[in-house]
């Protein structure tokens, strides 16, 4: 079963630095496991959407990064924009999209909001499905009066008290973190500089004033032209096409027309494959007639691409270049290792002899099978790792961004060999089991899975060591070092135990 994925989409109160959102997007990539997809920056809004996914654990340790590199770099007493705002990250929204719930992702929003409010000392509010006040699942709630209204009421008024963090609000403001569905932020411009009119239509669309279900709808002036801004909350209830229909009438009862339209981040493809079958009146279509769609089903007959040789991997680290290194060799290292614990599992499974043990070596080669996918991706991810130091490092020395690009680089570089001694010491336990239960005539590839396990953790904790050595978060630095020597501890107790019991097992200890 794959791993569950989420998706994240942090809104920040800043559109017109661009050195300030390539740190707070480098921080959030420099977290192992988490995908930037996309990342969207309007001027006159001055605010930045930024789209990324990844597996639970990391879209919540990304979501920190950025946040708190934003709370570094953006001051709200100085910002101003067409969008409302409290906050330098303004919303945190958690999205389930495959293999997660909404409960995970209310967990995830809990969690981080207390993390944040304790660690950084920012005021969070909760919102939609994570909102603990029913007044709260509404984000316009909340935002009401924005940054300067907040900043006068929030130790004063109850109602405005946060739900995690101080009753105060410094530079950095409030943020708010939720979860909730899939969301479509989309605006429409018209061939007016008139914003009253956009006003007015925005009142006629949105749910709140008696229009769409599922709409959201300001208006505001964006480069002279009026422009209808919206957050779609339910496309599969109220489809895009027909919000854009209702505007067009609306507008034309001020003699004004649409003359584009704009997404800010990214959509699902049903949602334009329903407006394509709506306007083009496909009443018979299916979503299946798709090429791609039908392409993606469908069962090609293939080349396998190459897979990369151990004399070119070698070669490579032989090459005097700063990378593949250590690092890289280490998650090589428990790749082998857990190869070797698949290769005896399936060397034991359907033997009669073996017959009491074959559920046992069932789950083994599966579990070592992903285990090995998992570390091999990891030699590219360490080199990537240490590409983006180099790069934060060759930042010029006036760059006031160097430093946190250099801090947000290192964690990445640390996080990395981290994950690589977690994995290496799972594959060190299906390679002990395989020894104990397994194939008897391959015990000793066993073992030598344990040894190369061991070899994988010892390196990849001197990498976590030397990269937690040069962050100036000493917390940060001794959370990753106390990890990695933990797993070195437990992993050289369990390789000795491990092998000594193999070791009798095999009759070699004579």
């Amino acid at each position: 079963m794959s791993e569950p994925l989420i998706e994240c989409v942090p809104n920040f109160s800043e559109g017109r630095r661009p050195e300030v959102i390539e740190q707070i997007v480098a921080a959030i990539r420099a977290v192992p496991g988490a995908t930037v997809l996309d990342t969207s920056s309007d001027a006159d809004h001055n605010r930045t959407v930024v789209t990324f996914v990844g597996a639970p654990e990391a879209v919540e340790q990304a979501a920190y990064a950025a946040i708190a590199t934003a709370a570094r770099l953006i001051n709200l007493d100085e910002h101003r924009g067409e969008h409302p705002r409290i906050g330098a990250t303004d919303v945190v929204p958690f999205v389930p999209l495959r293999g997660a719930t909404m409960a995970d992702c209310v967990a995830i929003a809990r969690r981080l909001g207390e993390r944040v409010g304790r660690e950084l000392g920012i005021p969070v509010y909760l919102y939609e499905a994570a909102a603990t006040r029913p007044e709260r699942q509404n984000l316009a709630n909340i935002r009401a009066g924005e940054y300067e209204g907040l900043k006068q009421t929030i130790a004063t008024d109850p109602d405005r008290a946060p739900d995690f963090g101080p009753a105060t609000l410094g530079p950095a403001g409030a943020t708010v973190i939720g979860a909730r569905p899939f969301l479509i932020a989309f605006n429409v411009y018209l061939n007016t500089a008139d914003v009253q009119i956009a006003d007015r239509i925005a009142r006629a669309v949105r749910h709140s004033s008696g229009g769409l279900h599922f709409v959201k709808a300001m208006g505001v002036l964006v480069e002279g032209q009026a422009q209808v801004s919206m957050n779609l909350t339910n496309f599969e209830k109220t489809p895009v096409h027909r919000v854009v229909e209702m505007i067009r009438r609306e507008a034309a009862r001020y003699g004004a027309l649409i003359t584009h339209s704009e997404l800010v981040g990214l959509i699902p493809e049903d949602a334009l494959l329903d407006a394509a079958q709506w306007y083009l009146q496909l009443d018979r279509f299916t979503k299946d007639q798709v090429l791609e769609r039908r392409l993606a089903t469908a069962r090609l007959a293939e080349e396998p691409a190459p897979a990369p040789t151990v004399d070119a991997f070698a070669g490579a680290v032989a090459e005097g270049t700063a990378a593949p290194g250590g690092g890289a060799v280490a998650a090589a290292a428990g790749a082998l290792a857990a190869a070797l614990a698949g290769m005896v599992a399936r060397l034991t499974a359907g033997k009669k002899k073996y017959a009491e043990v074959e559920a046992q070596m069932t789950a083994i080669a599966r579990d070592a099978d992903a285990l090995r996918l998992r570390l091999l991706q990891a030699v590219q991810a360490d080199v990537d790792a240490f590409g983006r130091v180099m790069e934060a490092y060759r930042l010029p020395r006036e760059d006031a961004g160097r430093e946190a690009a250099i801090q947000a680089a290192l964690i990445g570089a640390a996080g990395v060999p981290l994950g690589v001694a977690e994995a290496a010491l799972e594959a060190m336990k299906l390679a002990g089991n395989a020894a104990a239960l397994g194939n008897l005539n391959a015990i000793t590839d066993a073992m030598a899975g344990v040894h190369m396990a061991l070899a994988a953790i010892e390196i990849a904790a001197l990498n976590v060591r030397i990269n937690a050595a040069s962050l100036t978060d000493p917390e940060r630095a001794a959370d990753y070092a106390g990890r990695a020597a933990a797993i070195v501890t437990e992993a050289r107790a369990l390789s000795a135990d491990l092998l000594a019991r193999a070791v009798e097992r095999a009759g070699l200890d004579g």
